[in-house]
């Protein structure tokens, strides 16, 4: 993972400092993109050890589209911080994904909002919209028939404008773009504000393994995973840590094995991680 070790030294040594939002100062850079092939192995971090368990928990979360983390914080804690006593969030990735909210009355004269992806929201009795189960169909759809019209057209958003306005923690990560290129699934990522010790890693190791498993569904061959990550930032108390970091070679990369399961069917324990050697932990506060 040497594209990670690149990210932190361009940050290091082109990063300007900035206060923000936590009250943790930041040396912050504009616009970093970088790539990896996912042929060459799983992308999971092996300059310090990654918890894989609270990432996959954390995937299969956004998965089931749920708002609040009563059942995720039975396995990790990793979203406490933003969640009130009872487990309610003002922002949740996987509502959007999973339940995005459409127009329910005013439409405009001649607009279409892909009916086919839309049902009745079991909480909120309002319309919503599948976005993950769009993508699947879709890529099924480009098997087909190659020139399919929605082939450039597989995005998945997480962010409302209208609730980004007001929520403690919109979304980071805010946008995905799936593309078929000979044969192969590729997914590009977008991020508004990334930190470059604790978040990216996690982003990193969970859209891979999304790609992986919906090219497994799909019968696509893995592609690339392409991240842009806008404001790209490491926080003053995390230095220490990532120059530690860059003293350590990286160790090959672990694979995925997923069972051949329908996507949706696909549980915690249907995802293995396999031979994964890493160096050892480092600890890293968290800036809330």
């Amino acid at each position: 993972m040497h594209v990670y070790l690149d990210m932190v030294r361009y940050v290091l040594e082109h990063g300007v400092w900035q206060e923000n939002r936590t009250g943790v100062r930041s040396l912050s850079v504009f616009s970093y993109f970088y790539r990896v092939d996912l042929q060459h192995g799983y992308p999971l971090l092996t300059t310090k050890k990654m918890y894989f368990k609270s990432m996959l928990h954390e995937l299969f979360w956004y998965l089931s589209g749920e708002a609040h983390i009563r059942h995720l914080r039975q396995k990790t804690q990793i979203w406490d911080a933003w969640a009130d006593e009872q487990g309610h969030l003002e922002t949740a990735y996987g509502r959007f994904w999973r339940r995005f909210p459409v127009p329910e009355h005013g439409h405009e004269a001649g607009e279409k909002w892909g009916h086919k992806w839309i049902s009745i929201d079991p909480v909120t009795q309002a319309p919503v919209f599948d976005q993950i189960q769009y993508v699947i169909d879709t890529l099924h759809a480009i098997k087909k028939n190659p020139a399919t019209s929605n082939r450039r057209r597989m995005i998945v958003s997480a962010w409302h404008p209208g609730n980004a306005a007001e929520s403690k923690l919109p979304p980071c990560h805010y946008t995905f773009c799936f593309n078929v290129t000979a044969g192969r699934l590729n997914c590009h990522l977008t991020q508004r504000s990334g930190d470059i010790a604790l978040g990216i890693p996690f982003n990193l190791a969970c859209y891979s393994l999304l790609t992986l498993m919906l090219a497994q569904e799909t019968g696509y061959q893995p592609g690339e995973f392409a991240h842009t990550i806008i404001d790209a930032h490491i926080y003053e108390n995390h230095l220490e840590g990532l120059y530690t970091q860059l003293t350590r070679e990286p160790l090959p990369l672990p694979t995925i094995r997923i069972a051949p399961k329908p996507f949706n069917q696909l549980q915690f324990e249907d995802i293995t991680l396999e031979n994964y050697q890493a160096h050892p932990k480092i600890n890293f506060e968290v800036a809330v």
